[in-house]
């Protein structure tokens, strides 16, 4: 793949203040900065696709805060701005009194090739949902579909891009999209109107959205589809398990619901007489998870894999990577009878999980309550108040849409989300049925790999 940002990277350098842009002009893999973090009364700190950095002992004043300010565009309402015809983005900090106290400068690139491995799934107008935690080039990769669907498949894209993340600052967009034509977004809570405006509008073949974060962003998404417009874009999420938990995004792959079975069919399918079930057909075709620039794993069909996921067993995936050359590689795996390294390590230490109990952060939830449905449900779980060590992050929807800094720092840990409907007995005994499947069924597998891999690595770092 070819990355292309070193005039641009120029550009960005050239607003920080000339202290810091001399500091980063000595250093060697100056190619490779991801992002420069300037915060008031702290020294300057570089992050690095392999290292962080402290630049100088100097402290940042507020001179030096206001310099970046000063030749950077206006700060939006999500508290970002952006530098004119670059895909840069500066994020503020601020104070009680609204002041600026810290700044993220985050260096944008356009990535020539990045969509070369799921290329295949939006030629033929395959409807794809992107997932992944942050930093792994989710943007990155949809940028980089707008241009090829607009200018080699030639079909009429348009970019709804919230806070200039798509197309950079301006009001022209960046030539990394090609032909496609980009709808600006004044604020985040207006996204979903522009998403219906586009399809109004201006007769798209393609819409490209990022980050589906609300329930009105989804049910704006579902109407695109049902209106036959291909739709591209990415969900708050790592996993397809993630969002099916998830019960504002959970429509996005046909939501969930809670069925009651006959005994007989109970003792048919080999379950409890409460089982979840998909409740509509899903908005996207097929979910890709993305776990850096180089490797991806498909779901070719969004309904089979969240119907797997519901009954409990293996899911059949596909996992594509690039190699030195460029060359795209793929091999399909797990079925029944062939479980990759993580499912193995699940089932050799399930009586290890058993033994401990979950972690649990609460955020907005009545914890007495949901300990007592827990010891009415025999299931062990431990509250904690430490955000770092939890397992999973349960939160109700009100505080989910507001988008509390717990909740975004649960997202950029990935650390599961849970989110309640609301904050009543039925929900909790709901998040409790999900988070613990019956240990005996081969899909208690899929539901501990996360949980056990943060455990390891919990381990490791101590």
């Amino acid at each position: 793949m070819q990355k292309v940002a070193s005039g641009e990277l120029e550009t960005l350098l050239n607003v920080l203040p000339p202290y810091v842009r001399e500091l980063l002009y000595h250093q060697p893999d100056c190619s490779d900065l991801l992002e420069i973090i300037l915060d008031l009364g702290r020294p300057p700190e570089a992050r690095f696709l392999h290292r962080d950095l402290i630049l100088d002992s100097r402290e940042i004043d507020r001179g030096d805060i206001g310099y970046v300010v000063s030749r950077v565009g206006e700060f939006t309402g999500d508290n970002r701005a952006g530098i004119e015809r670059t895909l840069h983005r500066i994020s503020a900090m601020r104070n009680r009194n609204g002041q600026i106290i810290g700044l993220t400068c985050r260096v944008g690139r356009a990535v020539f090739g990045s969509a070369k491995m799921i290329q295949d799934l939006v030629e033929p107008g395959k409807k794809v949902l992107l997932l992944g935690p942050p930093g792994v080039g989710k943007t990155t990769m949809l940028r980089e579909l707008a241009r090829v669907l607009a200018d080699d498949s030639k079909k009429r894209v348009i970019v709804i891009d919230t806070s200039n993340e798509i197309a950079g600052d301006g009001d022209i967009p960046h030539p990394a999209i090609g032909h496609a034509r980009r709808m600006q977004v004044a604020t985040p809570a207006r996204q979903h109107a522009v998403m219906i405006e586009a399809v109004e509008n201006h007769m798209p073949e393609v819409i490209i959205i990022d980050e589906i974060g609300t329930e009105l962003e989804a049910q704006a998404a579902r109407t695109i589809a049902e209106r036959g417009v291909q739709l591209v874009g990415t969900a708050h999420g790592n996993t397809l398990g993630n969002l099916i938990m998830n019960p504002t995004l959970s429509d996005l792959v046909g939501g969930i619901q809670t069925v009651t079975l006959g005994d007989e069919e109970a003792k048919r399918r080999h379950t409890q007489k409460s089982v979840l079930e998909r409740k509509a057909p899903p908005t996207f075709d097929a979910v890709v998870e993305i776990m850096d620039y180089y490797k991806v794993v498909v779901h070719p069909s969004v309904s089979d894999a969240v119907d797997a996921i519901l009954c409990q067993r293996p899911m059949q995936v596909e996992f594509r990577w690039m190699n030195e050359e460029g060359e795209v590689r793929s091999k399909k795996g797990p079925s029944s009878s062939s479980l990759d390294n993580n499912q193995k390590l699940a089932l050799s230490e399930t009586k290890e999980l058993k033994g401990n109990p979950l972690r649990f952060y609460l955020f907005g939830v009545n914890r007495i309550r949901l300990e007592q449905v827990a010891t009415e449900k025999r299931r062990d779980l431990q509250v904690i108040t430490d955000i770092k060590q939890a397992e999973l992050f349960v939160t109700t929807r009100s505080h989910y849409r507001r988008k509390a800094q717990k909740v975004r720092d649960a997202e950029i840990l990935g650390i599961p989300i849970y989110v309640l409907k609301s904050n009543n007995v039925a929900q909790m005994r709901q998040c409790l049925d999900t988070v613990y499947p019956v240990a005996s069924e081969p899909g208690y597998i899929y539901h501990l790999q996360h949980l056990l891999n943060r455990r390891h690595n919990s381990k490791e770092n101590a």
